[in-house]
């Protein structure tokens, strides 16, 4: 397949001074002295975008995404390294970016359309479908430096997302507008993917690159530190936050003041089926998960349930240091990576309640439910123990994908969770609007 972008080692340095006079001294100086620092706002950075993938980028805020995508847009030039884009860019760096306060929208989306390679004609074509989608109403007509952060943000991604770009560029827009408008361009992404547009999406939202990505880039300070399949990635870039939350929460632990006792002992033997432990999980020798499996009503172990079944999934734990703050989750996401279903024992119907555990205790947590009417498919469980509390915790041991089960649901699979409607028709008469 074409490339519709290619990236190879690329650079942007920048010259950093500790006083303005020094950037005259420099260029005046005879014998070339330096007064600069060098800056890597990015360093070795390499990827590519197949003609109508959508790609990520992730990482911490200043670690060099939105440099990369103002590069990739031309509106900065790269130190060295190489790059090629072919096709049509449409881009959502800064809201607003290239529109003319004292031009009213109508002018603003000609002005776009045309800084884009379009001609007048060609946006009369587009211009209806733009105005219907930014749904601003009068203030079409009206200078843009009246309008709302809500309108701006409505009109650039109307504008963007609807000139039929052959690469659209989106960098942490999705978080302006309301839940409408976000849902809005969400279909809007949808379809343009079908269409085979090519896309570039920045995010924080780890949920949304699962969603919407195949592969994904991260960088940190500049650096490239992994690119490939997006779960792998963003699995990665997930374990690494994690570390650095557990840092800051080990520096400010919360008081812990409801507990809940184990009471119940299993007398005889168990059998339970060994962890596959993958390179992506975390794992502490203090608290570590042994085992997740499920059983259905009859304590049968099962990797096939069906929904209105009751089952249990059941997590087995051991513990080399006393602990009395404990917190057991689970999660059941599907193939994408979006977070289908999930409860954990401190949230527990509202209780927010920990658990203790001794050295040397080995100790299985029940989860026992009636499986939703969810999308039927495949779907891993992924397990974690935790010290602390729901907003405030130290993350022991996260196990991705700890088992995985198919789900079987009867009937239509039109949404990821449903349930049972009841539907009554009746014929009126007489109404007015209220």
């Amino acid at each position: 397949m074409d490339k519709a972008i290619q990236i190879d080692n690329l650079c942007k340095v920048y010259n950093l001074y500790e006083k303005p006079v020094d950037r005259l001294k420099e260029a005046l100086s005879i014998t070339k002295k330096s007064y600069h620092k060098e800056f890597f706002a990015l360093k070795g950075i390499s990827f590519d975008v197949e003609q109508g993938e959508t790609v990520g980028i992730i990482g911490s805020n200043g670690s060099g995404k939105s440099t990369l995508l103002k590069i990739i847009t031309s509106v900065l030039q790269a130190t060295s390294g190489k790059i090629s884009v072919i096709g049509k860019v449409s881009a959502l760096l800064e809201l607003g970016a290239g529109f003319n306060p004292e031009y009213t929208g109508v002018e603003n989306i000609y002005l776009n359309g045309m800084m884009v390679g379009y001609s007048r004609e060609e946006m009369d074509a587009k211009i209806n479908n733009i105005i219907s989608f930014a749904e601003i109403g009068d203030f079409i007509n009206q200078p843009v430096k009246m309008y709302s952060s809500g309108m701006f943000a409505r009109l650039a991604f109307a504008v963007a997302i609807n000139v039929e770009p052959d690469i659209l560029i989106v960098d942490e827009a999705l978080s302006v507008g309301d839940v409408f408008f976000q849902n809005k361009c969400f279909r809007k992404f949808e379809e343009l993917r079908e269409k085979g547009v090519t896309i570039l999406f920045v995010s924080h939202d780890l949920s949304s690159i699962k969603q919407m990505c195949s592969r994904v880039l991260w960088i940190e300070k500049g650096e490239q530190i992994m690119f490939g399949e997006c779960m792998e990635v963003c699995k990665a870039y997930f374990n690494m936050q994690y570390e650095k939350q557990n840092k800051f929460n080990e520096e400010h632990k919360a008081e812990i003041k409801n507990k809940v006792s184990v009471e119940n002992t299993i007398s005889k033997k168990i059998f339970i089926p060994k962890l596959i432990e993958h390179e992506d999980n975390i794992i502490s020798e203090k608290a570590k998960i042994l085992s997740v499996y499920v059983t259905d009503s009859n304590g049968v172990m099962t990797s096939n349930i069906k929904c209105k079944k009751r089952y249990t999934v059941s997590v087995v734990c051991k513990f080399e240091r006393n602990f009395d703050d404990l917190i057991l989750g689970i999660l059941f996401e599907n193939v994408k990576g979006l977070y289908v279903l999930s409860e954990n024992t401190y949230a527990h119907n509202y209780e927010k309640k920990n658990f203790s555990a001794k050295k040397g205790e080995v100790l299985k947590i029940d989860f026992s439910f009636e499986m939703p009417l969810i999308e039927s498919g495949k779907y891993l469980i992924t397990a974690a123990l935790s010290s602390g509390t729901q907003e405030n915790h130290i993350a022991h041991t996260w196990i991705h994908g700890a088992t995985e089960v198919e789900i079987e649901r009867k009937g239509y699979n039109l949404s990821i969770v449903s349930t049972e409607f009841e539907i009554n028709m009746e014929k009126i008469n007489e109404f007015e609007f209220i």
